[in-house]
């Protein structure tokens, strides 16, 4: 069960998080360096939760972009935020019926799966910026790859995700839910 996923790769997120030099470092996704990520991370996590709890989201101040998330207490804030994405989608009634993510209505197993797919493809992210090995499960790089595949198309759309890269057949798990999510799984920091 994805559910059962969320706890290790929150974990293995947190961990590359706290170990991030240089919050002004490029990362693979596209736009962000890793305090725009971080930003990100930032504030649609209580958006998340609020679905997960089947609420109404945060009272909008603004935009992601006009959003300044990323203070001398970051690491504390997205520590304590992961912990509570977690405790949300942890137990298997969440991952049932409906809910909103803002003014849209999707499957709750969706919302939790993009959930897990945060902690994985930005960890990732994270770790790429940053130099660092990632070492998130198997079977949850699975669950994000077939999540990627499910809703490539309207991520894309929605500028979510990026074009879909070709990854061998031979790729590793995690490889193919990046490939999916329109990541290169070769990336490294630009040098110089």
């Amino acid at each position: 069960m994805t559910a059962s996923l969320l706890r290790p790769a929150a974990a293995e997120f947190l961990r590359i998080a706290a170990a991030v030099p240089d919050l002004s470092a490029p990362t693979p996704c596209a736009g962000y360096d890793v305090s725009g990520l971080l930003n990100h991370l930032l504030y649609w996590g209580p958006w998340l939760i609020a679905a997960g709890r089947r609420a109404a989201p945060p009272a909008p101040a603004g935009g992601e972009a006009e959003a300044a998330l990323v203070t001398d207490d970051w690491l504390a804030d997205l520590s304590m935020q992961t912990e509570t994405l977690v405790s949300v989608f942890e137990p298997p009634a969440a991952w049932t019926g409906t809910t909103s993510l803002g003014s849209a209505s999707l499957p709750s197993a969706v919302v939790g799966a993009m959930v897990l797919g945060e902690f994985v493809l930005h960890g990732w992210d994270l770790a790429r910026a940053s130099g660092q090995p990632c070492a998130f499960a198997p079977e949850a790089a699975t669950a994000v790859y077939e999540s990627a595949v499910a809703m490539g198309d309207q991520a894309r759309s929605m500028g979510v995700y990026g074009p879909e890269v070709a990854v061998s057949g031979d790729g590793s798990a995690l490889e193919r839910a990046l490939g999916a999510a329109g990541r290169d799984p070769g990336w490294s920091p630009p040098v110089g």
